[in-house]
Formats: structure tokens, sequence, C-alpha cells
């Protein structure tokens, strides 16, 4: 039998969500190995997120099966009131488990999604809206102009001929284009050819700019738009999540980015902080034994003997 009334009764408001949710996914097993200084990467690209986003958010984190020292850092974050939404998942669904769970809970009317590992600089959110609320039909909007393949923004193209400035060029800086290459393990070398065969095209809507094309590491959009595409049905943890580009496109919605770079990639270290990039490139291109271990056959089987011994201790 119930004793008294519920206090809850009482209480004659609740608590407004912002309209803006900024949901990142993380995804830390253990801290050693490939995994050793991601927990610092996650840390700094939390704290540069908030760094004048230009716009107020709630922030929800999606943590997808870490280990215990990166679960404990997370509650203590949300205890603390810099995290207003936090869900901690038993075992890893793979990132379209998690965007199952994201864009279908969000509280927010806008979501910027996030991998962990990204820097971010100042006005990044603000300026992602602007071109989010200023452009019809938009699907994504990514903070970073770089090179993506041309095939998932199509009808991005067929729009802007039709309705706004379309410039084709090259409009992204060599500088801009090789640092986000490098941080993904490319070389110096190997993005000269891609640079000078490649262009960039400049849409201008209502004195706006943008870029086409955009990606599924970093991007905001409205959630309504999202939630047409689930669920997300993906049997690998990562590999497939271009799902979401292609169906974006065949659906005819712009898929855009901001003109400069707002969002780097820092991947699974701080190397790009501490300024290594172009000395780790200028180390590959010298490297007797880097460049043996780059040789295809020799790559490909020390990579099968890594993956498998990740699976037997984390699958």
């Amino acid at each position: 039998m119930r004793k008294g009334q519920n206090p809850a009764k009482f209480v004659k408001t609740v608590a407004k969500p912002e309209r803006i949710t900024v949901a990142l996914l993380n995804y830390i097993p253990f801290l050693s190995g490939f995994y050793a200084e991601t927990l610092d990467v996650l840390k700094v690209c939390l704290d540069s997120m908030r760094n004048d986003a230009g716009l107020p958010f709630d922030l929800m984190v999606f943590d997808n099966g870490s280990c215990a020292e990166v679960r404990d850092y997370l509650v203590r974050e949300k205890e603390e009131g810099r995290i207003q939404y936090l869900i901690l998942s038993e075992k890893n669904v793979g990132k379209g488990g998690a965007w199952n769970v994201i864009f279908g809970g969000a509280p927010g009317e806008i979501i910027s999604y996030t991998d962990s590992d990204v820097l971010f600089s100042p006005k990044w959110l603000s300026r992602s809206v602007e071109i989010l609320e200023t452009f019809p039909n938009v699907g994504m909007v990514t903070t970073r102009p770089f090179r993506t393949p041309p095939e998932f923004y199509t009808a991005t193209l067929d729009w802007a001929r039709e309705n706004a400035t379309l410039e084709e060029g090259q409009f992204i800086p060599w500088e801009t284009f090789l640092e986000f290459n490098l941080s993904l393990g490319q070389t110096e070398e190997e993005n000269k050819k891609v640079y000078a065969e490649t262009r960039d095209w400049r849409i201008v809507y209502k004195s706006v700019t943008a870029m086409a094309g955009a990606s599924h590491w970093q991007f905001t959009a409205y959630k309504s738009t999202l939630q047409q595409f689930l669920p997300f049905d993906m049997d690998k943890p990562m590999g497939q999540v271009r799902q979401l580009d292609k169906r974006m496109n065949d659906a005819g919605l712009l898929r855009l980015m901001v003109s400069d770079p707002l969002a780097m990639n820092m991947s699974n270290t701080l190397g790009y902080l501490r300024g290594e990039l172009k000395a780790q490139n200028k180390k590959h291109k010298a490297g007797l034994g880097k460049r043996f271990l780059e040789v295809g056959f020799i790559k490909k089987i020390l990579l099968a003997v890594y993956n498998k011994i990740f699976s037997w201790y984390y699958s």
C-alpha cells in the first residue's frame, strides 16, 4: 500500500532540453596499443566542442562498451554537469546500433553528431546551423571542407545547378587538404596526385557559402530528417557507415560542408596537437623499415594477425 503522495506531483515545471543536441559516440575498449592515448583524445574533443561553439547545446554521449577507466571518467563528467545525457552500453552495438538509439532518442530538434576524435574550432556549431537553416532540403552539414566521394553528392549538384551559384575549382587550399589526409595515415606524395586530379564544388545561396559533400564522422542535421533513415542494420562495428551518405543522396537531400576548416580529425593520438603529422610523413618517406611494412602482401598479413588477436580478446 502506498504511503503518502509522491512529491513529484507537486512539481509545477520541468526542464526543457536545448534545441540542439550534440551527440558523441565513443568506444575505447582498453588503454594500451592503438588506444593508448584515446582517453586523452576524448577529453580534448569534449573541451574543444564546448569552447565557443557559437550556440547553446545539450551534450549526449553514447559509450559503446568502453573499459572501466573511460566509463568512470564519463560518469564523473555527467555528475559534474558537463554531460546532460549519458548512455553506457554494456556491449559494442556498432555505429549503426548507436545511431538507432541516438537519432531516435536525442531530445533536440537538431542533432549534431560527432565521433570522439574530432578537434573543434570556435563557432563550429553556429556555422553548421547557419547552412542547415539557410539552404532548403538539407540532409547533413559537416564542419570541415574536404574531398568526399562525388557519387554521394550528385543530388546536391543537381539542385545547385538550378537554384544557386555553383563553381568548380581548387577552393580547398593544399595545406588544408593535406592536413586532413595526413591525419588518416596517408602520405604527402600519394595526395599530390589526388589533389591535382580532383576538384571542389562551391555553392552560394542567399549569400551563404557551402561546399558540396559531407561525411558520417561529423555532421549536423534535423532530427526529423535523420529519423527517416532508421533503423540502420549494420552487421559490422565499422565499414558500413556510408549507408547514411548514400541514403541521403538517393533521397535528394543536400549534403554540404562549411567553407573553411572548423573541425579536424585527431585519430587515436594527440600527434596533431604536438605537430607530429608532417614529421611522421617525412619519416614515412625516408624510412626503409616503414616502406617494407607498407608492401601490399606484408601489410595485409600483419593487419590480419592484428585483427585476429583483437577479435580473440574483444569479440
